[in-house]
């Protein structure tokens, strides 16, 4: 599978002055910037940009940025699904997986967040594939937001529903270890049934083995 990537960007001005999303970037781009200290969901700020680099360089990999002029504020990244995770155990191709999206306090509530999904959906090529997320609510930052889990949830529904992701059943043990906790999908209107079903039974994979024990497969 080709991965085609095309970019596009907007710039709008905030209470904080005028930004611009856009991306796909590729690593040559994203050096330039300066990458935000306060960028420290998942790691230390330096180590997270690393990551990012390494992540466009994939044929698959995808990084949409929200930057000032000069400065890296927040982002958001696809790719194929870890392959230690149940979402790669048929290696599809055409399954990629919103690996993180993060945006520094301070921009918090400027529409950044879906505006960076929004963004993500407008190259055509996205329409090949199926994209996920998967959403715990350990990951959350219910402290700095003062949000109730089920509060954050909502607001992480409406985020993702503006790039096309709605919440999707499956029998993932770490997703259905609390309620609050859920796959997002979006399947794109050129994938095939093939792969719709391919999808479907990774989803249910505890449905499937249970299956194929009781009929000695």
């Amino acid at each position: 599978m080709e991965h085609t990537k095309k970019h596009h960007s907007i710039s709008y001005s905030t209470n904080l002055g005028e930004i611009t999303i856009e991306g796909p970037i590729p690593r040559k781009e994203l050096e330039k910037y300066e990458f935000h200290s306060e960028l420290t969901a998942f790691r230390p700020a330096p180590k997270q940009f690393d990551a990012l680099l390494d992540i466009a360089e994939f044929p698959e990999g995808r990084i949409i940025i929200v930057r000032t002029e000069d400065t890296i504020i927040g982002y958001v990244t696809y790719l194929h699904p870890d392959p230690l995770e149940r979402w790669s155990a048929f290696k599809m191709q055409d399954l990629i997986e919103l690996g993180a999206i993060e945006i520094i306090p301070s921009y918090r509530g400027a529409r950044v967040a879906s505006n960076l999904l929004k963004i993500s959906m407008m190259d055509e090529y996205m329409e090949n594939y199926i994209v996920i997320s998967t959403e715990y609510y350990w990951h959350w930052d219910l402290d700095g937001t003062k949000l109730s889990i089920w509060e954050y949830r909502k607001v992480m529904e409406k985020m993702m529903a503006a790039g096309g992701l709605l919440p999707a059943p499956t029998d993932d043990p770490e997703i259905i270890s609390h309620p609050a906790n859920c796959l997002m999908v979006r399947i794109g209107k050129n994938v095939s049934q093939k792969s719709i079903e391919q999808f479907d039974e990774l989803r249910f994979l505890g449905r499937s083995k249970y299956r194929n024990m009781r009929e000695g497969l």
